[in-house]
Formats: C-alpha cells, structure tokens, sequence
C-alpha cells in the first residue's frame, strides 16, 4: 500500500477543439507527455465519488465555501481482477489550495475496508475511515473521462492536463463494471487544468494571452450533479 500526498494550485479553462489543438502545439516545446500517453493517445481515467444519502458533500462543495472535500476511489483503467490497484482518495480545497491525499491498494483490499473496515492502518487510511463512518458514506455517482496530461520539461512540477469525453452514471456503481455512462458535452470540449506548486512559467502566461483563455469555475462532478437536479425539477 503506497500513500501519496498532494498540495498545489489547480486552475480551469474550457477549450474548444482549435484552441485545444492551438495550446497542444505550444506544449510540444516546453513540455513532455505523461508516462500514461503514448504518441498523444489519452487514457481514460475512471471515479466512484462517495457521498452521503442527501449528498451533502456535494451539494456543499457547490455552495463553493472555503473549505469542501470530496471522497473518491479512482482508476487509471478499468479494474480486471480483484488484484487491480486503485486509489481511494480525499481531495480538498481551502482558500484556493487543493489538497489530495490518497492510498493506492488492490480492489479487493478496497472492498474489505468498505464492507469489514478492514485495512492496513495509517494516517491517511485513519482519515478515510473517519470519514466514511462519519458520514456514513457509500457509492452516489461514477464519473469517467479521457486523459492527455503533461509535466514540465524545466518543472516537473507543473502538470497540465486534458480531460475529454466526460460522461457518468448512476447505476452499476463499482469500478470493475467498466466505463460507460451519458456523456456530458454534446460537442467536443476540453477541460485543461493547469496544476502549480506557485506561478505559472511566463511562456504559459503569455500563450494564454494570445490565445485569449480565460480561467473558468468547472467541477465535474458538481457540474453534473446540478445538471440532474435541474432536469429532474423542470420534469415535474
């Protein structure tokens, strides 16, 4: 069992497909491709994002207070076996910063904690635990979506991601039953997020000048979550 804890700035634009081509040829220069890509090819990252029988989680973290968490577990591909590594993490914001901290395990070690609270103790595990029992948390929703992530050449720190295809659903909530689910956007659109430890490298801050990006406020499972709530009040 790996931990792993994060702590960094995260900022969102919305792209269009030209745009989305235009800051791609700009991050050939100055960037590598994640170890995940080959030859540009994204992977698809899936989620089962935990919450409360009201979602409280959720709906609190769309009030944009200052400080939210979210409780997720997470895979780089779709789970084959019960030795698959996931990663079940808490992600949160205050003031700007976002925070993750997560433990990566097999599938099945997942399940044991979730149904016995079975696992291998630690500090970040200690956390997960409080929370699933505080809030009583199970499964409200998967969210998937398609990865191309860079890092920076100069600062492997500096990460830049795209995330497209995003889709979701609300029934068959585990990992292992793949990533299908109704997708979002009706056209094709990027979700970048730029990820710093501080400030951006002038050469990106003047590529987002020309190109005239502007940062966005976009969560996704927020966005879709809202989404559902208002179809279902205008169908009554």
């Amino acid at each position: 069992m790996a931990i792993e804890v994060f702590n960094r700035y995260e900022h969102k634009y919305m792209l269009d497909r030209e745009t989305f081509e235009k800051v791609i040829k700009i991050l050939d220069e100055h960037m590598d491709m994640d170890s995940h890509n080959k030859d540009h090819t994204p992977y698809t990252i899936s989620n089962i994002y935990f919450d409360t029988v009201n979602n409280d989680l959720i709906i609190n973290s769309i009030d944009k207070p200052i400080f939210k968490e979210k409780v997720r577990l997470r895979t780089y591909k779709t789970p084959i076996t019960m030795k698959s590594e996931v990663f079940l993490e808490i992600k949160r914001k205050y003031k700007g910063v976002v925070g993750k901290r997560r433990v990566s395990l097999k599938l099945k070690e997942f399940y044991e904690f979730y149904d016995k609270r079975k696992y291998k103790s630690s500090q970040i595990f200690e956390e997960i635990r409080y929370l699933f029992d505080y809030y009583k948390l199970e499964p409200m929703m998967y969210v998937g979506y398609d990865r191309l992530s860079y890092k920076g050449k100069d600062d492997p720190c500096l990460r830049i991601t795209f995330d497209s295809n995003l889709r979701s659903r609300y029934d068959n909530l585990k990992l292992e039953y793949g990533d299908s689910g109704e997708k979002y956007f009706k056209e094709d659109m990027y979700i970048m997020e730029i990820k710093t430890l501080g400030a951006m490298p002038f050469w990106l801050v003047d590529a987002l000048s020309e190109l005239k990006i502007y940062p966005t406020s976009f969560s996704k499972i927020g966005r879709i979550y809202s989404d559902k709530m208002k179809e279902e009040y205008n169908a009554k």
